[in-house]
């Protein structure tokens, strides 16, 4: 030790008595350097690093001058980075200054812009001195080696992007109603016979017998809803409208149920004793006179005695309102609620491989979920969107399309598409993103609004764009490739692990590979990457991936 110190004092002499700036050159290996970090990391397509040089005290010559380049050797060639000029401290001039007296360091940070061959990268340093007249030069005959391969894990991120798929509106259950209603006179409760005997009352009991023979359809029920008119007291309408529905009832019971031959029909039954509702439709819907007035007067008063007295204060029209609108509200509704068996799954089946032509675009669309290969789900979309002009048929089309990463054909769908909603810009983006124009991916993805896909998409963007907890948060729970992913390259390992815990193909068991790797399980992590291999690609990312440089 005692004989190294001694060495570099006498070239500390040397260089002192000479004064000549090759002497720094010669006595390269006194200048210490470091890099963070240690292996480079490409984030966003660029490879960011600080370096520092440190001199010892009496190193660097106060009239000299010294270039460093940052310069990036790899199997493309190399690239040098901008030059950190140092100088000494009897120069004149605007550098980082090093005393000769006491030596010093300096830092810089580096930026490269990464290049397909960088994995295997080596970041290194080359020197020049020159004179402070910078007259004469001399190259430092070392270059000093200070980070080993480039990180590039996260450009392990799935962009082919998540297509969505549209829903189908197919009710296997539809519900029917059929209505009918009976007229009473004024402040009287009985059934006349003119008002069972109406055309409106045979279409009802003719509706009701159909539906009891049709096996498709079951009368679940019927309800009777019996009203007063809003003219009279409060107390008079209340007992008017619940004997009206007690006739109502007798009557269905009796004489409706037995002409349509049903039994058995659930009946439910109520009552309103002022059916200010109704009487607010009919005047909307008719000329009457001041109607505008009238309908004023109901939305500013809630109060039905205030409501009436202000309706009869208006004597020009109450005249009207008594021969044409109030009449129709001494009634009851009878109301047969129906349930429609849709086409089972097997009749739907059956119907598409026999004669799809027959079916509707709702049914179209959802017995091609029916169908397992996307090629015979596509063929039913295609009936879907040539027959109905379907853009839901046409979405579901790109989708498939994208999924089989079949860009220009999903491409030549959406743009028929006429309905353009959040599924079409998420598939729009989908089509970008494969085809890497990822500006115009995240421009439809802004577009696409808060979609489940969308969001995986977006996160997917987050990831190349180096934004590694967004993309954590909004892939959390999805347990996607993609967030393992993020997880790893956040150093999460044990949460990436969990997600990729029974997962056999070869990507994720390149991860799986990767994160052994880091935990130095060698042993383990040979053994995912012979999973991994069996995708070529993979097998030749990993002969050059600093992540296994020590396997």
């Amino acid at each position: 030790m005692r004989k190294h110190i001694l060495m570099i004092a006498c070239m500390a002499l040397m260089l002192a008595a000479c004064g000549n700036p090759s002497k720094m050159a010669k006595l390269a290996e006194m200048v210490n350097t470091e890099c963070t970090p240690e292996v480079l990391e490409a984030v966003n397509g660029k490879i960011a690093a600080q370096y520092t040089v440190e001199f010892p005290a009496k190193y660097f010559l106060s009239e000299a001058i010294l270039d460093v380049t940052p310069v990036m050797v790899y199997a493309g060639g190399e690239v040098a980075g901008p030059v950190f000029t140092l100088q000494g401290d009897k120069v004149m001039d605007n550098n980082n200054v090093i005393s000769y007296k006491n030596g010093g360091k300096a830092s810089r940070t580096v930026v490269f812009d990464y290049k397909p061959g960088m994995e295997k990268a080596v970041l290194e340093l080359r020197a020049t001195v020159y004179n402070s007249s910078k007259t004469k030069k001399f190259e430092f005959p070392i270059n000093y080696r200070i980070a080993d391969g480039t990180n590039c894990t996260y450009m392990l991120v799935k962009l082919e992007g998540a297509p969505s798929m549209e829903a189908d509106n197919y009710q296997k259950i539809i519900r029917e109603t059929k209505e009918s209603q009976i007229l009473y006179t004024i402040n009287q409760s009985n059934v006349r016979n003119n008002q069972l005997k109406s055309e409106q009352m045979k279409e009802y009991q003719e509706f009701l017998t159909a539906a009891d023979k049709d096996e498709r359809r079951t009368i679940v029920s019927n309800d009777i809803i019996a009203y007063a008119s809003p003219d009279g007291s409060l107390n008079l309408n209340n007992k008017l409208s619940e004997n009206r529905a007690k006739s109502a009832e007798k009557a269905f019971v009796k004489v409706i149920s037995k002409k349509a031959k049903v039994k058995d029909i659930p009946v439910n039954v109520s009552q309103i004793s002022e059916d200010w509702e109704g009487f607010q439709e009919l005047v909307a819907a008719s000329d009457i006179q001041d109607k505008e007035l009238i309908l004023r007067v109901l939305s500013m008063y809630s109060d039905p005695v205030v409501r009436e007295r202000e309706i009869k204060n208006m004597s020009a029209v109450f005249q009207t309102l008594a021969d044409e609108v109030l009449p129709a509200l001494r009634r009851a509704r009878f109301i047969a609620n129906v349930e429609y068996k849709n086409w089972t799954d097997e009749e739907l089946t059956q119907i598409i491989n026999e004669n799809m032509s027959q079916l509707d675009e709702e049914a179209l669309l959802y017995g091609a979920t029916l169908f397992d290969k996307d090629a015979a789900k596509a063929e039913i979309y295609k009936a879907a969107a040539s027959k109905f002009n379907s853009s839901r048929a046409y979405n579901n089309l790109a989708a498939l399309s994208l999924k089989a990463k079949k860009t220009a054909e999903a491409k030549g769908y959406l743009a028929k598409v006429s309905d353009k909603n959040a599924i079409y810009y998420n598939n729009m983006a989908v089509a970008a993103m494969q085809e890497e124009n990822f500006d115009a991916a995240a421009e439809n993805l802004a577009k696409a609004g808060n979609l489940a896909e969308a969001k995986e998409n977006k996160a997917a963007l987050m990831i190349l764009n180096g934004e590694y907890t967004a993309a954590a948060t909004a892939l959390a729970g999805t347990n996607s490739y993609n967030e393992a992913l993020v997880n790893v390259v956040t150093g999460k390992l044990d949460k990436a692990s969990s997600i990729l815990a029974n997962a056999k193909c070869p990507c994720k068991s390149y991860l799986k590979a990767i994160i052994a790797a880091r935990q130095g399980n060698n042993a383990q992590a040979k053994e995912f990457l012979e999973a991994a291999k069996k995708d070529e690609k993979l097998a030749k990312r990993a002969e050059k991936d600093i992540e296994f440089a020590k396997l």
